[in-house]
């Protein structure tokens, strides 16, 4: 007897734009890939239901509630031997089963057919339809990563370009100072950044650090899903966005333990490297950095609510995500020029990070506007709406437009900070004095000033959406009210460049105790 199957909801892999397909995968070419089951007690989180704030679950305790059941393990294993597939490692916490086999098995237990393509990268695997698994699996799997390598998300990150005029340069000191971060080294925390390629050396971050009479942050590369520290040398590859990285956010919390989570840039990997983060029951990281990211339909459906998923995972046990909202202005790098946000700065989960123009005198702002520089190609603010998100209750009230094809979703980013190239920040790449900007920056200058406002309240802030669109918490940030990202203009109020606007650390600190304390009253 055939046993039914079913198509797993939201798996359909469209064709991967300006790519072409080469032959079938080797049928007896050995992979990896990653089973996601349910939660132990199921998914109760809603994206529109306000989060309880005032307790989180320590690891542990998320682990034995929420991780995944002994039966459902069981189930997948039995599925896994009845199509000759291995176990090799279970991770019941972030409910993670990876199984290895031939391209052949995983093509006949998942209804897929794999296929080498290439692209002006180079050449990958991947697939064009749904998945699909024995019927009785439905309510068991929640998705399967592993199928495809293409590559999952680009760094945000944007070296000045060289043909430009000269730009004007800050540390990343002189910006905190502006924005008035409190006075603290984020004592006590661990930051995790989330790196796909690329690497750091010691002798760079001595010199960094160095150069700002700083102590020298103890940092810890973290292997994911075979993933490394690797450097490749090369100033303007991914060493740009590793060792911005680690140097914006050491440079604000110097005494903060920065964790260096690196996976491959696959989709797998990417879940993967987030998720040992989060679930990370050692280093137990308080502030999750992603300045990694990629236009919101170049994902599936089922891959956005396996991130989304885990980033709800981490806002049940304090741990704050945020996320890079893109460089490329109001419509991502789509290719139509079609609006589009970037993801995972669109999960409701995460805080998504805008950028801006800044012109200081000394650490005195003298003017802030939206990053803008797609006329000379050299970025500008990513944000709008969501087409996969609903727009979350935090939100209600604060003027988020609907989407272009009416969709009621998510305003993308959240809050915003410095981050045109050509007021970029002075950083050491491979051995180089170079400026980067781009919304990469930002996402670790907030994880910064979030350890340091974790050390001083004595708590995780953890997941903070909600109180950022309280009255309180808003009239702390700095509202940028002139620019434009290519689609959507800056106003009063939230918008689609800044959201928010761009902070007063100190004001929001005492927002942030006050708002702690009444939830502890």
């Amino acid at each position: 007897m055939i046993e039914p199957r079913t198509i797993m909801k939201g798996s359909s892999q469209k064709e991967i734009l300006s790519s072409r397909a080469l032959r079938p995968s080797s049928s007896t070419q050995q992979i990896g890939v990653t089973v996601v089951v349910r939660r132990k007690l199921g998914s109760h989180f809603s994206n529109r239901r306000p989060f309880r704030t005032d307790t989180y679950l320590t690891r542990e305790e998320f682990a034995s509630t929420y991780g995944a059941s002994l039966e459902d393990i069981a189930t997948v294993q039995a599925f896994a031997t009845q199509y000759g597939l291995k176990v090799q490692s279970v991770d019941a916490a972030a409910r993670l089963i990876k199984l290895t086999g031939t391209i052949q098995q995983f093509n006949v237990a998942f209804g897929v057919d794999m296929m080498e393509f290439a692209n002006p990268t180079g050449t990958f695997r991947s697939r064009v339809g749904p998945i699909s698994v024995p019927s009785h699996l439905i309510p068991v799997i929640t998705g399967v990563l592993g199928l495809d390598t293409n590559s999952a998300a680009s760094p945000r990150f944007r070296i000045h370009l060289k043909s430009q005029a000269a730009a004007v340069s800050y540390s990343p000191l002189q910006v905190a100072d502006a924005y008035q971060f409190p006075a603290a080294t984020g004592a006590g925390q661990c930051i995790a950044v989330i790196e796909l390629g690329g690497g750091y050396t010691q002798a760079d971050l001595v010199s960094f650090f160095q150069n700002l009479n700083l102590p020298i942050p103890t940092v810890t590369a973290v292997a994911v899903d075979g993933g490394s520290n690797s450097p490749t040398g090369d100033p303007d590859g991914p060493d740009g966005e590793v060792e911005l990285d680690i140097e914006m956010a050491g440079a604000i919390a110097p005494k903060a333990h920065i964790a260096a989570y690196f996976g491959p840039n696959t989709n797998q990997g990417f879940l993967q490297a987030i998720s040992a983060a989060v679930h990370d029951a050692t280093l137990k990281p308080s502030i999750i950095s992603i300045s990694w990211g990629g236009e919101e339909h170049s994902w599936t459906a089922q891959a956005r609510n396996l991130f989304n998923a885990v980033f709800q995972d981490a806002a049940t046990m304090g741990v704050t995500i945020l996320a890079a909202s893109g460089d490329n202005g109001a419509d991502d790098g789509t290719p139509n020029n079609t609006p589009a946000v970037d993801f995972p700065a669109a999960s409701p989960y995460v805080i998504g990070c805008g950028g801006t123009t800044l012109t200081l005198s000394g650490s005195t702002i003298l003017n802030e506007v939206v990053w803008d520089e797609l006329a000379s190609q050299e970025g500008a603010s990513g944000g709008g709406v969501s087409e996969g998100f609903h727009l979350p209750a935090y939100q209600d009230g604060d003027g988020v437009p609907h989407a272009i094809d009416g969709f009621v979703g998510r305003g993308v980013p959240d809050v915003a900070a410095n981050a045109d190239p050509n007021t970029g920040y002075n950083v050491v790449v491979d051995g180089q004095q170079t400026v980067i900007g781009g919304t990469s920056a930002c996402a670790p200058l907030y994880a910064g000033l979030l350890a340091r406002i974790n050390e001083l309240l004595g708590k995780n802030v953890g997941y903070v959406n909600p109180k950022l669109y309280t009255d309180a918490v808003k009239a702390t940030f700095r509202q940028i009210t002139s620019g434009n990202n290519g689609y959507y203009s800056a106003k009063a109020g939230w918008n689609p460049c800044t959201g928010l606007g761009t902070p007063n650390g100190t004001a929001l600190l005492a927002a942030l105790k006050t708002s702690l304390s009444a939830l502890k009253g």
